[in-house]
């Protein structure tokens, strides 16, 4: 079963962060833009947190001792090289006993013009049983998640799985919802824009979340 959750619809402080993210003078500030991804990463987390089981632990305290209601299980945290380093790094700050997993993807080119997903390298634990939090930033396509979430498989199937990206396009979402394996699944999301091009950018959008974080890359052939 797969559940869509857009905190963008919420009023809170979280919708700053999206709107100075997308804001073409801000974002030229690239340390300013890695914090509010970062930030927008903890407020997932917190709100993913709240899906867990927790169980009773005793903590003893200098004055006596106090049961506390805490996380039964941690996550595996993973996210795609090398816009979603800031957006994994605010996750990782709440859940920060998690396992860590990272892809690095890459778009391989046709002479025709199309281009499709491959996976260049992977780090992951032992997925099976797990729940895994997978994240990044710009969900165009979907083609980059489900990729990654299929090589992902290949180190255990998890349990369930938590998809997180700031800003989505209508037809990305769509996509990871046919796509991705018939498993339990949340889809978490800042915003959803309507529009796709035909070389998979999102508008209105924000441009190119790598470059912005950090800096310009000139494509290299593979």
């Amino acid at each position: 079963m797969k559940q869509i959750r857009n905190l963008g619809l919420e009023n809170s402080i979280f919708n700053q962060y999206i709107a100075e993210l997308r804001d073409e003078i801000i974002q030229k500030d690239p340390i300013r833009f890695r914090r509010n991804l970062e930030r927008l990463g903890e407020i997932f987390a917190y709100e993913i947190s709240k899906t867990f089981t927790y169980h009773p632990v005793e903590v003893t305290t200098p004055l006596g001792t106090k049961t506390m209601q805490l996380m039964q299980e941690q996550p595996v945290l993973a996210t795609i090289l090398r816009a979603g380093l800031p957006l994994h790094q605010g996750m990782l700050n709440i859940f920060d006993h998690a396992d860590n997993a990272f892809i690095s993807a890459f778009r391989k080119h046709y002479p025709d013009g199309s281009f499709d997903i491959q996976v260049g390298y992977m780090s992951s634990p032992d997925m099976e049983d797990r729940v895994l939090i997978l994240c990044d930033p710009m969900l165009a396509s979907g083609q980059s998640m489900v990729c990654a979430y299929n090589d992902i498989l290949a180190q255990g199937k998890p349990k369930y799985i938590h998809v997180v990206s700031v800003i989505a396009s209508t037809f990305g979402v769509q996509y990871l919802h046919d796509n991705l394996p018939d498993t339990d699944c949340t889809i978490w999301l800042g915003a959803v824009d309507d529009e796709l091009t035909a070389q998979s950018y999102i508008v209105p959008g924000l441009g190119d979340a790598g470059d912005l974080a950090y800096g310009c890359k000139t494509d290299s052939v593979l």
